[in-house]
């Protein structure tokens, strides 16, 4: 029996249309300068494999002059996050009742979790250390002995913290190049399936992860005034006042 004319879906509107089209060319055109500083950033954990803490905090100090310059942290690195994660807010707005995706995905959950949730507390305990009473941290102190610390004084929540943000970013990259790549270029070459990009994504956080597990199993270096900074800022965080 042929449906009603009344019961089918109404076509979007043009408005809404355009609309999505110009949040769908932000949220795929802010993805590579994420993707590049999260290469420069994450180049430092994975250091920690040859060179320990000390090599992980010497190719840091390298890295901040691309994303702690005042243009750089900006508009490389939050102005992308923040049109990145915006943009894929209101096309999911916008394209109602029809979203491009469920909200249960892979890709929405990664992105959604990390983005509201995982990296918010990373920035604010890395980027924007707590307070410290004796006396207040810059965070152009904070290297990798800070990292360590965290990892000593509160190992299972740190690790958690550090593999499911690592881990969840690593994922939602593997499954957004698809959808990129699908919209902008989908007869240039022909991508690996799924499995593949998140098997290969998670084998490129591997050396990761094993950095910071080196850096975990080293004592801690800093001096004792150091670190009881070190520890007293990461106590004033609600993550590890919990």
């Amino acid at each position: 029996m042929a449906s009603h004319p009344a019961d089918r879906p109404a076509p979007p509107s043009a408005w809404r249309t355009r609309t999505s089209s110009v949040l769908t060319a932000l949220a795929h055109g802010s993805a590579p300068f994420i993707t590049t500083f999260l290469f420069v950033h994450l180049t430092a954990p994975t250091a920690a494999n040859i060179g320990g803490s000390a090599g992980s905090s010497r190719v840091m100090m390298l890295g901040r002059e691309y994303y702690q310059t005042v243009f750089g942290e900006r508009y490389l690195v939050f102005g992308p996050l923040l049109v990145h994660t915006t943009s894929a807010l209101l096309k999911r707005l916008f394209s109602s009742p029809r979203p491009p995706r469920p909200l249960s995905s892979a890709l929405s959950v990664t992105g959604y979790a990390s983005a509201l949730l995982f990296l918010p507390i990373h920035v604010i305990i890395h980027r924007f250390a707590p307070p410290s009473s004796i006396p207040p941290l810059n965070p152009s102190e904070l290297d990798y002995e800070y990292v360590k610390t965290a990892l000593h004084g509160w190992p299972v929540r740190s690790t958690v913290l550090y593999a499911v943000l690592v881990l969840g970013v690593a994922l939602h990259a593997a499954d957004g190049l698809g959808v990129i790549w699908s919209t902008w270029a989908p007869k240039v070459t022909k991508l690996p399936g799924r499995r593949a990009r998140r098997a290969l994504a998670g084998a490129a956080m591997l050396p990761v992860l094993t950095g910071l597990v080196v850096i975990a199993r080293e004592p801690l270096y800093a001096f004792s005034f150091t670190v009881a900074r070190y520890r007293d800022s990461l106590a004033h965080s609600f993550v590890y006042r919990l």
